[in-house]
C-alpha cells in the first residue's frame, strides 16, 4: 500500500504548486485532503476508502474554512476622497487639449489637472464632468446642457 501514498505525496506536491501558482485559496484545501488520504493509505485502507476521505476532508475544508480565511487574507480597499471625485460637475479654468498637454478643472473649490476622456479639445468656461481620476489628472467630458423649455405667453 506504500504506492498508494506515494500517489498522495504526488498529488499534495501537485495541489502545493497550483496554490503557490494562482494563490486562490482552493488547490488548499485539495492538498490537506491529500493529506489525510495518504495518511489511510499508510494505515492500509482501501482506495476508495482513501478516496471518500479525500474528497470530504478537501469538500468539508473548501466549503467551511476557505470564506473565513479569506476574509483575512484579502486586502480591503479603502476608498479615498479623490474617489468622490469621480461623476462631479466642474468648470474648465484653462482650455483642455490633450495634445499640448494644458487644462485645468475647477471641481469643489479646487482646481485639478484635467485632460479630455475623448481627446477632443475642450474650451475654456465649459461644464465638464469627471469619468476617472488618474494619478492628479482628472479626465473629464463636457456636459452637455440642454436648452430651457420656453413656455407659450
Amino acid at each position: 500500500m506504500y504506492w498508494a501514498a506515494m500517489i498522495w505525496l504526488v498529488l499534495l506536491v501537485l495541489f502545493v504548486i497550483a496554490e503557490a501558482a494562482t494563490v486562490t485559496l482552493v488547490s488548499l484545501w485539495f492538498a490537506v485532503g491529500a493529506v489525510a488520504a495518504m495518511a489511510a493509505a499508510l494505515l492500509g485502507a482501501s482506495a476508495w476508502v482513501q478516496f471518500g476521505i479525500f474528497a470530504l476532508v478537501s469538500t468539508v475544508l473548501l466549503l467551511l474554512l476557505r470564506p473565513l480565511v479569506r476574509r483575512y487574507v484579502t486586502p480591503k480597499l479603502t476608498a479615498t476622497n479623490a474617489d468622490s471625485v469621480i461623476g462631479t460637475v466642474g468648470l474648465v479654468t484653462v482650455a483642455i487639449d490633450n495634445t499640448a498637454g494644458t487644462g485645468q478643472v475647477k471641481l469643489g473649490g479646487l482646481y485639478w489637472t484635467a485632460r479630455s476622456t475623448t481627446g477632443a479639445p475642450i474650451p475654456l468656461d465649459t461644464q465638464v464632468r469627471v469619468d476617472r481620476i488618474s494619478g492628479v489628472k482628472v479626465y473629464v467630458t463636457p456636459v452637455t446642457v440642454s436648452a430651457p423649455v420656453s413656455s407659450p405667453v
